[in-house]
């Protein structure tokens, strides 16, 4: 018996902090930004396959006070330049309670990374370390990949359908589905 392949996946939207950078609490400082093991050899894999990349950040810094729109600019543009560009950038700036459309689980940040990637949402995968990144997939109608960190909670790797020990694993997975490979 065949088991259904995933959709192929034509945009990857990665979560920033944990993800794709280490995770400094509120950070509005660029020159903090350190990349997590594998995130420029993973962006750089799908640039060649030619699927698009963007991030869908929650930015809860910006509701509190802790930062401000530009800070939190200059520390994507920062990521963006040691990954050599990204199409799209995505961030909440509410805080947890707002009950704002685009707060990571609901769907709002991936909506709009899609559409600004020329993308149907079914035709892309968000990666993140967190439920709130493949819950936020979910309701978009993406798929999900949870690259589990320190952070990531037990039942947040229990429940996840997809998962990846790094980055780089969960890229070439998502690759891999795309081209037909077996996985």
């Amino acid at each position: 018996m065949n088991a259904r392949r995933p959709a192929p996946v034509t945009a990857v939207l990665f979560d920033r902090d944990g993800t794709l950078v280490v995770d400094v609490p509120y950070n509005g400082d660029p020159s903090r930004v350190r990349l997590m093991p594998g995130a420029r050899d993973a962006v750089d894999l799908l640039r060649a396959a030619g699927v698009a990349t963007g991030v869908v950040s929650n930015q809860s810094g910006i509701g509190r006070g802790l930062l401000t729109h530009a800070q939190v600019r200059s520390v994507n543009a920062r990521t963006d330049e040691l990954l050599g560009g990204l199409g799209t950038w995505a961030y909440c700036p509410h805080l947890p309670d707002a009950g704002c459309a685009c707060r990571k689980p609901r769907p709002g940040l991936v909506l709009r990374a899609a559409h600004d990637l020329g993308r149907p949402p079914h035709a892309c995968a968000v990666v993140g370390d967190i439920a709130a990144d493949v819950q936020a997939a979910r309701a978009a109608g993406a798929r999900g990949v949870l690259v589990p960190t320190a952070v990531t909670r037990p039942e947040e790797i229990a429940d996840a359908a997809e998962r990846a020990p790094d980055l780089l694993t969960a890229v070439r997975l998502l690759l891999a589905d795309t081209r037909g490979e077996p996985s």
